[in-house]
């Protein structure tokens, strides 16, 4: 048996029940992974909400874990080989991360070697993923570019603007709370925005053509406002819902669009995250090059507590369940 947190039906963090399930059995073409930590993500919430598609109850949820492998029946993946997986239907199709032990298909494991601990490793990979496939597929950003990140103080925002400082880019981040200003300049932002709905006479102060480039992490609330934020041939890219408004109502592309800036999305799975990213990634960090923000960690049985803080933007940064320190 192991222990997992169980979601029976759409609604309140209390339907997150921690009980015992039989310990999952992979088939060929299958791993099992003893997990050690687990990211949580708006996507949960979404599902807990009832606002995803497809989900059939009861589910264990979690998009993603990191853990070593304990059963691989076609020996494809080395036993004990530290491992992060992502999506391809966890906790949606099949039971996900919230748990001791999760089966995954063998192709979305992504192998990597650390001696960081096991909430750092696994505040890392969906958030790493979203915001690598972000700015390189969706946005295609260069050194000298301009960056706007709509929603800079969630995990995925901090992530990003550790990458395009990286890449050497001039990053813009906007926070909805004045007293996180300074968090996102300490985290190396050049340039922290309060976001009270409308920004982008803000940002045209700094940029008066508009930036090059928009990340949009809140959703569809903000996008047409961060659109007129973005110069002529500059690309907004359409990544997070952190407002769980997923669709733009009476959609007339013509009259929401400015003229010539450009519209994309990204979204990605395991497969999108190059293990040599991930590695290099987990590196810096562990030589302080690289910096994740704020970790917070939770119990299995404080998950519904998670959430909760979660739902209500009580911590900025990344939330992870931890099973093994």
């Amino acid at each position: 048996m192991m222990r997992a947190v169980v979601l029976c039906e759409p609604g309140g963090p209390k339907n997150l029940v921690l009980t015992e399930l039989p310990m999952p059995q992979p088939r060929p073409g299958w791993v099992r992974i003893a997990i050690r930590a687990f990211g949580l993500n708006r996507s949960e919430l979404h599902t807990r909400l009832g606002l995803s598609q497809g989900v059939t109850f009861p589910r264990v949820l979690g998009i993603e874990a990191v853990g070593v492998v304990d059963a691989c029946p076609d020996g494809s993946v080395p036993l004990g080989q530290q491992v992060a997986t992502m999506l391809g239907g966890m906790g949606r199709v099949f039971d996900g991360g919230y748990a001791e032990y999760v089966v995954v298909p063998c192709s979305q494991v992504i192998q990597f070697q650390s001696n960081l601990p096991w909430d750092v490793l696994g505040a890392v990979p969906e958030t790493l993923q979203t915001a690598y496939g972000s700015l390189s597929v969706g946005l295609d950003l260069q050194a000298g570019q301009s960056l706007l990140i709509r929603g800079g103080t969630s995990a995925l925002g901090l992530a990003a603007a550790t990458l395009a400082k990286e890449i050497g880019a001039t990053v813009i981040a906007t926070t909805r709370q004045m007293d996180r200003i300074n968090a996102l300049l300490a985290h190396g932002v050049d340039y922290a925005i309060v976001d009270q709905g409308e920004i982008n006479v803000e940002v045209r102060k700094i940029f008066p053509r508009g930036v090059d480039a928009a990340l949009e992490l809140v959703g569809t609330p903000t996008l047409s406002d961060t659109l007129r934020a973005t110069r002529v041939h500059g690309t907004v890219c359409f990544t997070g819902m952190l407002s769980n408004q997923w669709t733009v109502k009476d959609f007339y592309p013509i009259d929401y669009i400015p003229r010539g800036v450009r519209l994309t999305s990204y979204a990605g799975g395991a497969s999108d995250l190059p293990a040599a990213v991930l590695q290099k990634y987990l590196e810096q960090v562990a030589a302080n090059m690289s910096t994740l923000g704020p970790i917070h960690t939770y119990s299995l049985d404080e998950i519904p507590r998670a959430h909760a803080d979660m739902e209500h933007n009580r911590v900025f940064g990344k939330i992870v369940g931890v099973i093994k320190s």
